[in-house]
């Protein structure tokens, strides 16, 4: 059974206040929902303060990418992303065999290698042996499962740099740590897996036309004869509650905001995603 699609509308603003002015910056934007099987992007904008001209383009793992720089002194930078996304309940699980599975390992090498973020120590590569399952998508429900429980969702713990293997540690984590982690596992285990970031509406039956305080979230896709996605830290099904943003091989390849700037001191961001849904 599916649920009804969405419309949800989203405003993601960041702000970066400078203790003295920085002299310029040069910065790379992933906001701009993406459009899939699973959600279409009716209309995306990105607007700065201070206002600067902007390109576009989509990174190698086809995330959308605004890119901008500010010549002039600042002491405050506001990103604004807004869009407007139509949601539904389309991801389908997906069933292949693991020799199809060890076939297709040349096509998604990338996707299988480990990163910094996601190399698993000797527990997590213990863990994986223990759950693999006779068939791939029992095997990434199962980790999802035992992530799921065995990292408590606890913000302020861990960091944006923070490994699999060190938030597996901790036992705390957000949902970055809990899909490092799942993807660490999968990825050992042999099956591809990528990061997916995007944002979560907080209620699973919201109001119409009542804004609310939404979320960044991070969620994983797997590949067993097909993408599907899976969220370890809900352990819910994705569905229009979610909009996904860019995808990678971890947080690195989809952070929301990158730059450099020159000059500026104790500097400081502020964050704040309001979503709406609107039918």
């Amino acid at each position: 059974m599916t649920s009804e699609p969405w419309r949800l509308s989203l405003e993601h603003v960041t702000a970066f206040s400078y203790g003295s002015p920085a002299r310029s910056s040069f910065n790379e934007v992933r906001m701009v929902p993406l459009t899939t099987p699973r959600q279409t992007t009716l209309s995306a904008h990105v607007s700065t303060n201070p206002v600067a001209s902007q390109y576009r383009y989509w990174d190698y793992w086809g995330t959308q990418v605004v890119a901008f720089d500010v010549a002039d002194p600042h002491d405050v930078l506001e990103i604004r992303a807004e869009a407007v996304v139509d949601t539904a309940d389309r991801s389908l699980r997906a069933a292949c065999t693991w020799p199809e599975l060890d076939d297709s390992s040349d096509v998604f090498f990338e996707i299988l290698s480990p990163t910094p973020s996601t190399r698993p120590d000797d527990r997590l590569a213990a863990v994986a042996e223990s759950l693999r399952q006779p068939a791939p998508p029992d095997t990434a429900e199962a980790v999802c499962e035992w992530v799921h429980s065995a990292i408590e969702y606890r913000p302020g713990v861990t960091g944006v740099h923070t490994s699999a293997a060190e938030a597996l540690a901790a036992g705390q984590g957000v949902c970055q740590d809990l899909a490092h982690v799942a993807v660490s596992l999968l990825r050992w285990i042999g099956i591809p897996a990528r990061y997916v970031s995007g944002y979560l509406h907080p209620s699973p039956e919201p109001e119409v036309g009542r804004s609310v305080d939404g979320q960044s979230h991070a969620w994983i896709e797997v590949w067993t004869g097909g993408w599907w996605e899976l969220d370890p830290t809900n352990l819910v099904a994705v569905g229009p509650r979610h909009v996904a943003v860019g995808r990678g091989r971890d947080y690195s390849d989809v952070s929301p905001v990158r730059g450099i700037y020159a000059g500026g001191d104790d500097d400081h961001m502020s964050t704040a995603v309001i979503i709406v849904r609107s039918r």
